[in-house]
């Protein structure tokens, strides 16, 4: 039972104990009874407000004025959003200010209470507690879908054993044919030989005979065979059977048997008022894509372009100047390299920073409010092309001095944190040379470089190991696939241009070709870059124009 609302608990004066007083002291928050409500006033120590008990203020849940110790702030000021006494009514700091009673500002504040209570109980209570038991129904699904494909690659294992048991089946049963032909033939030839041995074995008999013989009629009759048995029986040249295993090639064993299409974790924005999903969705490409801006640099040759946001680009050429862009065609920024040589190539950062890389220098650089910091500089091997990381981190494509090996380094400040250079069989991944070697990470944090002397876009993992090589695809090609320019979307998209037949190729995050950009009047695409909507920014060598393009709906 409520020791509140219990009949036994009855009201008494708070002075002599006496049931049902009649008054309260709004001031002294306690209940008085007639005689004590009169001896309470005459109290003249501090100030009283006596009130009959059912007008009572309650006070004593009102919090004390900080600054008048005797006094509870009985107030609310709008303008403060602070309660107040009475006394602090009159300060000049609140003069002018509208004041509303606690009370009522207590009543407005509980309907405030009431209206998020309800909401949370109503509304948002129940969609937490909606999203919370999806989850063991993904976890569910998670295992049942791990058992399925553990299942399926299981039995494509077993089947690809079955087909490799039948092959040793029949590579043993053709060499058992073989080697029966092969003992057939050596029987018949020892059975030819061990007659002729027993006729010649036969005519030394006959001779021996002969010749101790005294018959003039008996050696008379004699015949040679000798001419007979100096014809010698072909040796036979038997070449045998060999076995050439083929080598295991372990990334295309790898794709032959099969492939996990990639875990694609998004975060899906969810609104009381919309549940259905905003998060970026895998939009479809147009049939046509089109160009949106084209706008004249004034390079003489135009080399390498970066987004710093959808409507700022970043460009540099054949000059020792690095300009920024708006869509509009208005140069916004203009940076010189510290040296007189022109950027080899230049990135964002993810801080907004812009980086190019000096290969005639060796160095790495960065722009930070205009101020140029070398960053990186090493002994043996200068950096050539350079991207941005979504860690944060420098991936650079490093050529030797000797200009006979290439390799990727990925720098964390100044610091190399990693080195690729080798596939796993000790094969150099990139050609050598100075060639143009462009570098993006693609969103699944595969590394991408488009090796023009090898004429192939080369992908490895975060790791470094070979994923694969794309060598261009053939519906294209006038001339051989040498790619330039390389960059990726927001579906780990890879894409890459093709200066030599004048188009972008489109390939999946496997490498897998799905679609040229080829019909928006493409003349030596080079360098490349996409924004945040997945527009793609193209420039072209030759007549140092920036292209934007659409391509997804």
């Amino acid at each position: 039972m409520d020791p509140w609302r219990s009949a036994q608990d009855v009201l008494r004066c708070d002075l002599c104990e006496t049931p049902v007083p009649p008054y309260y002291c709004d001031l002294c928050s306690i209940n008085l009874c007639k005689k004590c409500a009169g001896e309470h006033l005459l109290d003249e120590a501090k100030e009283h407000k006596v009130v009959p008990i059912k007008q009572r203020r309650f006070t004593s849940s009102f919090p004390k004025c900080p600054k008048h110790s005797t006094k509870h702030c009985e107030l609310h000021c709008e303008q403060c959003d602070v309660a107040i006494c009475v006394q602090c009514a009159s300060d000049t700091k609140h003069r002018g200010h509208e004041f509303v009673d606690m009370v009522k500002a207590l009543h407005t504040k509980k309907e405030v209470l009431r209206r998020d209570f309800q909401e949370l109980e109503k509304l948002i209570y129940p969609k937490y507690q909606e999203i919370a038991s999806d989850i063991p129904i993904q976890k569910a699904d998670l295992k049942k879908n791990s058992q399925q494909l553990t299942t399926a690659i299981i039995k494509h294992g077993e089947d690809l054993q079955k087909e490799i048991e039948t092959i040793i089946k029949t590579l043993k049963s053709n060499l058992d044919e073989m080697d029966s032909k092969h003992l057939d033939l050596l029987n018949k030839q020892e059975g030819e030989i061990k007659q002729r041995i027993n006729d010649i074995e036969q005519s030394m008999a006959t001779l021996k005979t002969l010749i101790d013989s005294s018959d003039v009629s008996l050696v008379s009759t004699y015949k040679s065979r000798n001419a007979e048995f100096r014809r010698l029986p072909p040796k036979l040249k038997v070449s045998l059977p060999n076995f050439t295993p083929q080598k295991i090639n372990t990334e295309q064993f790898y794709k032959q048997f099969g492939s996990l299409s990639a875990l694609l974790v998004s975060k899906e924005a969810q609104s009381l008022e919309s549940p259905e999903a905003v998060a970026h969705s895998d939009r479809p490409m147009l049939d046509e894509p089109k160009t949106l801006v084209a706008i004249d640099t004034g390079y003489g040759y135009l080399a390498s372009v970066c987004c710093l946001s959808d409507d700022k680009i970043w460009h540099s050429g054949t000059d020792k100047v690095m300009k920024l862009y708006s869509l509009k065609g208005e140069l916004q920024k203009s940076i010189n390299t510290k040296s007189v040589n022109w950027p080899s190539d230049i990135a964002v950062t993810r801080n907004g920073d812009l980086v190019y890389a000096d290969y005639l220098d060796g160095s790495l650089n960065l722009v930070k409010n205009e101020q140029i910091q070398e960053v990186v500089k090493v002994q043996g091997w200068k950096p050539r092309y350079v991207c941005s990381t979504t860690s944060g981190d420098l991936l650079a494509v490093m050529i030797n001095d000797k200009e006979d090996q290439a390799k990727v380094v990925r720098y964390s400040g100044n610091k190399e944190k990693q080195s690729i250079q080798f596939n796993g069989e000790g094969q150099p991944l990139f050609s050598s040379g100075r060639h143009t070697k462009y570098i993006n990470e693609n969103k699944n944090l595969d590394i991408c470089v488009a090796d023009y002397a090898a004429g192939s876009v080369v992908v490895v993992n975060r790791a470094g190991k070979l994923r694969f090589t794309y060598k261009g695809h053939s519906s294209a090609a006038k001339k051989s696939f040498q790619p330039r320019g390389i960059t990726s979307d927001s579906q780990s998209r890879i894409l890459t241009a093709d200066c030599e037949n004048d188009c972008i190729h489109i390939l999946d995050q496997d490498g897998q070709f799905l679609r040229y950009i080829d019909n928006c009047d493409l003349h030596g695409p080079w360098g490349l870059c996409v924004d945040s909507k997945d527009n793609l920014f193209v420039a072209e060598y030759e007549t140092s124009k920036l292209k934007q393009i659409q391509y997804y709906t």
